[in-house]
């Protein structure tokens, strides 16, 4: 099988219902980051006061192989609270599996889910909130194989 190379474009819309944890009592300031197979994107931060409710619109891409060498084509979504004199703190995370959606677009020349909610749980795997993302995946028009495309020769700047 030849390997597919694409384009998955991740729009985040907005999350809902997002537990405060703050020892102090004030808001939460929440970013996203945005993980696949080794790429990470991370959003802007909400500040307090629009923290259990944060609106992002913000759209990030990520390179897509198919078929991958694992078969994992997991798309996770962690939600962080920035805090200015301490680590910042881990929220919750959704997963959404895209093996039969990069599929699709691979059939169809294109797949895209409209933005929908997904549900959000902590460590101890309970509900702790809901993400809104849209999802595309768009496949590149060329299938041939890199290492043919480069005639099997790897560049480097190791001159050893």
């Amino acid at each position: 099988m030849t390997t597919v190379f694409g384009i998955l474009e991740v729009n985040l819309v907005s999350a809902r219902g997002l537990k405060n944890n703050e020892f102090w009592g004030g808001g939460i300031d929440p970013y996203v980051l945005i993980q696949y197979r080794g790429q990470e994107r991370k959003s802007s931060t909400i500040r307090a006061g629009q923290g259990s409710k944060p609106e992002w619109n913000e759209k990030f891409t990520f390179k897509i192989e198919y078929p991958s060498v694992d078969g994992q084509y997991k798309l996770i979504l962690k939600l962080m609270d920035h805090d200015t004199f301490s680590s910042d703190d881990y929220l919750g995370e959704a997963t959404i599996y895209l093996k039969e959606f990069i599929e699709v677009g691979l059939e169809n020349g294109r797949a895209e889910i409209h933005p929908k909610k997904y549900s959000v749980v902590g460590s101890d795997q309970c509900y702790c909130g809901e993400i809104q993302v849209g999802i595309t995946f768009t496949p590149k028009k060329a299938t041939h194989d890199v290492e043919e495309e480069y005639g099997g020769w790897k560049e480097s700047d190791d001159y050893s």
